[in-house]
């Protein structure tokens, strides 16, 4: 089953300065059949109640499937982009975290910012919390907890990353967290791949299967350390392939049949 949150196209067009936070506020949340986007109220998890709305995908734009209280990120989650970043295989999870600052929606354009020489693109799988999750016990079924699957993409300032010694400040820019456009709530088996590509071309490409750490490890370490509420986000880590972006690129984020996120890349806005 594949959840969503859209805008249709004619509430677009005469909302443009909208924030990416309101537009989340004002979307409809909807499950996607055949190029069908049919309505139901209030949340992507929880009680769905269809009410008979629908509108073609040609119709909509996506936004962010959740917009959460927190984003929390794995680094160096498969061994190959380990060897690339010249560190380590880590023998327990790294997390940080990204600013829901950063959201964008699937199609919004990534602004490369001023201050940054380097931006990097990271393709990766995330999951999406549909329950609230307060410190569970190493005997407790996590599934209940993880609504589904997204594509994201976790744009970085490496220079600015490598300059600061610590991820928040070149992960946290403005534009550098799409993710979506949907929620594919059926678990990814081993062999789903993770790609990225830029102007078609092919850069990263990896399976569930090569992650350092499982999806329940990540879910169990970051659980017991803090609450997990609806909508937050917990994104597992890029594969090796990591590489510079530039104004006039497209980049896109495929996941096995979760689905395909697809930005623009600008230069600097002006104040």
């Amino acid at each position: 089953m594949k959840l969503c949150r859209v805008l249709p196209l004619d509430y677009v067009s005469s909302h443009q300065d909208q924030t990416q936070a309101e537009a989340y506020a004002n979307s409809h949340a909807g499950l996607l059949e055949n190029g069908i986007v049919r309505e139901f109220s209030g949340q992507i998890w929880g009680e769905r109640k269809p009410t008979g709305r629908q509108w073609p995908v040609s119709a909509v734009k996506f936004v962010p499937p959740s917009w959460p209280t927190k984003i929390i990120c794995m680094a160096k989650n498969y061994m190959d982009h380990a060897k690339e970043m010249e560190a380590e295989t880590p023998k327990s999870p790294i997390i940080f975290s990204k600013p829901p600052s950063s959201i964008i929606s699937p199609g919004d354009s990534v602004v490369l910012p001023k201050i940054s020489k380097r931006v990097d693109f990271e393709g990766e799988l995330a999951f999406i919390i549909g329950r609230r999750c307060v410190h569970p016990k190493p005997t407790d079924d996590i599934k209940p907890y993880i609504l589904g699957y997204t594509c994201l993409n976790d744009v970085t300032a490496r220079d600015i990353q490598r300059m600061d010694g610590q991820y928040i400040r070149g992960k946290g820019f403005d534009t550098f967290c799409p993710f979506g456009p949907v929620v594919e709530t059926d678990a990814p088996s081993p062999d789903t791949t993770i790609e990225t590509f830029v102007n078609g071309a092919r850069k990263q490409s990896a399976r569930v299967s090569d992650m350092v750490f499982s999806i329940e490890v990540q879910f169990r370490w970051i659980a017991e350390a803090m609450t997990l509420e609806p909508g937050d986000v917990i994104t597992t880590g890029t594969p090796a392939g990591v590489g510079p972006l530039v104004a006039g690129d497209v980049v896109e984020v495929r996941v096995g049949n979760i689905g395909s996120l697809s930005n623009p890349v600008v230069g600097p806005k002006d104040e």
